[in-house]
C-alpha cells in the first residue's frame, strides 16, 4: 500500500538523491569554483541509481521482502558513494591551497538515515503480517 510510512521515507530518500544533489555542491575546488555531482558522471550515476532504487522500492509494496532487499542495496550504494566522497576529500586536503568541503558530501548520510527508517518500517509490517498469519 502506498500510504505507508516507508513510502514517505523512501520519497524523502529519492528527493535527497535526485534533487538535492543538483542543489548543493560537493566541494569547492582550489580555483574557487563549486563542484557539483553533475560535473562527474560517476557521482551523478550513483546518485541517480540511488534515486531509481528508492522509486522502484516504493512500487514493490506487494513484495515486502524484495522491497527490504532493495532498501539494503540502496544503503550499500550510499555507503559506496560516501566512501568515494571521503576518499576524494582526503585527496583534496593534501592540496597546497585548502579547498572547502560542501554540504553535498553529507547527502548520502541523510539518505542512509531515511533508508534505514524505511527498512525498519518494512520489517515492522512484515512482522505484523507474519503474526496475523500465525493466528489463522
Amino acid at each position: 500500500m502506498l500510504q505507508r510510512i516507508q513510502t514517505v521515507y523512501l520519497l524523502i530518500a529519492t528527493g535527497i538523491s535526485a534533487g538535492l544533489s543538483f542543489v548543493f555542491h560537493l566541494w569547492t575546488t582550489s580555483e574557487g569554483t563549486p563542484f557539483y555531482a553533475k560535473d562527474n558522471i560517476l557521482y551523478l550515476g550513483l546518485f541517480l541509481l540511488s534515486a531509481i532504487l528508492s522509486l522502484v522500492s516504493i512500487f514493490r509494496y506487494n513484495n515486502r521482502k524484495s522491497q527490504f532487499v532493495l532498501g539494503r542495496l540502496n544503503i550499500i550504494l550510499n555507503f559506496i558513494l560516501l566512501g568515494l566522497f571521503v576518499y576524494q576529500s582526503l585527496n583534496l586536503s593534501g592540496e597546497a591551497d585548502v579547498s572547502e568541503k560542501g554540504i553535498g558530501i553529507l547527502l548520502p548520510i541523510f539518505s542512509i538515515v531515511f533508508l534505514v527508517l524505511a527498512n525498519k518500517a518494512i520489517k515492522k509490517d512484515e512482522d505484523l503480517v507474519k503474526s496475523v498469519d500465525r493466528l489463522r
